[in-house]
């Protein structure tokens, strides 16, 4: 096949990128020119910019596109406009922000579906993606659907991981728990949590256009119930060091810290983002969506985050903090029993 990719030198468009090569297709990057540049020598690479700047595509076609850059409607309108008739399917990687539940919190007790209601954009006018990042990809995926009504493929992840991951939200766990000593566990064993490897991520994309496999998909698993207890203890396994784990109730993490959200892929149940760990994704798998042990995902991210330069290993950007941990631990220590 003839992939083109909108993207694919960031986080997860590589690992799409590795994938369609491996499996022999043809590949096509389309962007700046500024991320990575010297990746894929091999592909063709068209220089440009989503923001009107999108004659590189002009006169060409392909068989799918894969869009990982699309975060305000006007630009996904002109490229997907663009590429109408010149390209036969259009994966476009959205997000489950875009749920209506996540701003009114109307968590549906049987898990939230990818025909659950979605976010309306408040400010209409409005393409600041930081702030309404789900509501603007909300309508991202409909522009995408009008120019390719029989050939959209909505892909919407929640937590991303694994190397290269540049947020270090999961990344805080591996790393945390190879330093040993105490640490702090949110919430109960029981809790669950849900997230995708992005090489996991990366190889099914290629797979739903090889099948040209149209859909709105969540792009979360495993399949199964995943617990923190499975979290913590699968990233123990991979690590030597002396560590122990004490769990502190969901209530005091949250007091204490505030914004809970630095611990995904916990969520408190008690919290109003409580559903946030209960999404639908037996769609997705029935659809061919594979994930690699859990153990594998933390060795390697560990394995990864290893080799970073030492200033960068210091300035961890997700997770929590030293004194942030330290704060929990003593306030559940010091509450009456």
């Amino acid at each position: 096949m003839k992939i083109l990719f909108l993207g694919g030198t960031g986080f997860i468009g590589p690992f799409q990128v590795e994938a369609a090569i491996a499996r022999g297709h043809q590949v096509t990057l389309f962007n700046r020119g500024k991320s990575n540049p010297k990746l894929f020598p091999t592909a063709e690479k068209l220089e440009g910019d989503r923001d009107g700047k999108l004659d590189a595509l002009r006169g060409k076609t392909w068989d799918a596109v894969i869009d990982n850059s699309g975060y305000v409607p006007r630009h996904v309108k002109d490229s997907a406009q663009l590429l109408k008739g010149k390209v036969g399917q259009y994966l476009f990687i959205s997000t489950v922000g875009t749920y209506q539940a996540f701003y009114d919190g109307s968590w549906p007790k049987d898990g939230v579906g990818e025909d659950a209601p979605q976010a309306p954009l408040s400010d209409p006018e409005s393409e600041d993606s930081r702030k309404y990042y789900g509501p603007l990809k909300v309508l991202c995926e409909r522009e995408v659907e009008r120019a390719f009504p029989n050939g959209t493929t909505l892909v919407r992840p929640g937590l991303i991981v694994g190397p290269n991951d540049p947020t270090d939200r999961f990344t805080y766990w591996p790393v945390r728990i190879d330093r040993g000593g105490e640490v702090m566990a949110a919430g109960t064993p029981n809790d669950p949590g849900l997230y995708i490897d992005a090489r996991d991520l990366g190889a099914w994309c290629i797979h739903l256009v090889e099948q040209k496999v149209t859909g709105a998909f969540n792009a979360l698993g495993p399949l199964k119930h995943f617990s923190m207890a499975d979290m913590l203890y699968g990233c123990r396994a991979v690590t030597s060091t002396p560590v122990s784990f004490t769990w502190v109730d969901g209530a005091v993490v949250t007091e204490t810290m505030g914004n809970p959200m630095g611990l995904i892929p916990w969520v408190w149940p008690g919290g109003p983002l409580h559903g946030a760990s209960h999404f639908r994704r037996d769609r997705a798998f029935a659809a061919g969506l594979k994930f690699r042990p859990f153990a594998d995902t933390a060795r390697d991210t560990l394995a990864w985050f290893k080799t970073l330069p030492p200033e960068r290993q210091a300035k961890m950007v997700g997770g929590i903090t030293t004194e942030q941990e330290a704060k929990i631990l003593a306030a559940w220590k010091s509450k009456p029993r």
